[in-house]
């Protein structure tokens, strides 16, 4: 289960993994940036799917044809399988976020191997494939939750802007933080579960054309170089 594999001696050797064509590195950090100089943005969601927000999010993508990022809950996505469906058919990305949201570095290894693992192969059941990114609970990953991200053949990711909308602080906030941050190969986290993010429905839909007016692409999260 979690398709775990085993580890010889003491160094961080590139992990072979289903799924994926090469290794998967033991990174020492999340990447926070997407690689290459393009004029290119991220998109992400995180702590859904949610039966209200997160179809809501996919209305305001759909209208601008602009792939994201959904991290999901594993548990979340127990409830409404239909919604990683809906996801999944609009050509987003699907990537792990846990299974019931713990903070990693505060929980011992075996439980980090059973909540990662088990979002993994959740969406492997979902999909026909497992996830290529994971996002630790907040951004809190540490030596060895890299290690079993590793292990399971994902690669740990951070963000570069940060809307804080979860602290729900107007819509008109959350637009300015993204289109005041936004950067070539920026990462953006936002959330459509774990409240009520209407503040960020609405705020997606004013800064996400402003974005493509200033000649940026939307794209989804795209595999780091090999280290």
């Amino acid at each position: 289960p979690y398709r775990l594999r085993p580890l010889a001696g003491t160094a961080t050797p590139p992990l072979r993994h289903p799924g994926r064509p090469g290794p998967a590195t033991v990174r020492t950090a999340a990447h926070l940036t997407l690689p290459g100089s393009a004029r290119h943005i991220a998109l992400t969601f995180d702590d859904g799917p949610h039966p209200v927000h997160t179809p809501a999010v996919l209305r305001v993508l759909r209208r601008y044809q602009a792939p994201a990022t959904f991290f999901i809950i594993g548990e979340n996505a127990a409830w409404n399988p239909d919604l990683i469906k809906a996801i999944n058919a609009d050509g987003h990305l699907i990537a792990n976020h846990s299974w019931s949201h713990p903070q990693l570095n505060l929980i011992p290894t075996w439980r980090v191997r059973r909540e990662l693992g088990r979002t993994c192969d959740l969406i492997e059941r979902a999909l026909g494939a497992p996830p290529r990114f994971a996002r630790a609970p907040y951004g809190a990953w540490h030596g060895p939750s890299l290690r079993v991200c590793a292990e399971l053949g994902m690669e740990p990711m951070g963000w570069s802007i940060d809307t804080l909308d979860w602290k729900e602080p107007g819509s008109r906030t959350i637009r300015s933080r993204v289109l005041d941050g936004a950067r070539p190969g920026a990462v953006v986290l936002a959330h459509d579960g774990g409240g009520d993010r209407s503040q960020t429905v609405d705020a997606l839909a004013h800064y996400l054309p402003r974005l493509i007016d200033r000649g940026y692409t939307p794209v989804p999260l795209t595999d780091p170089a090999p280290a």
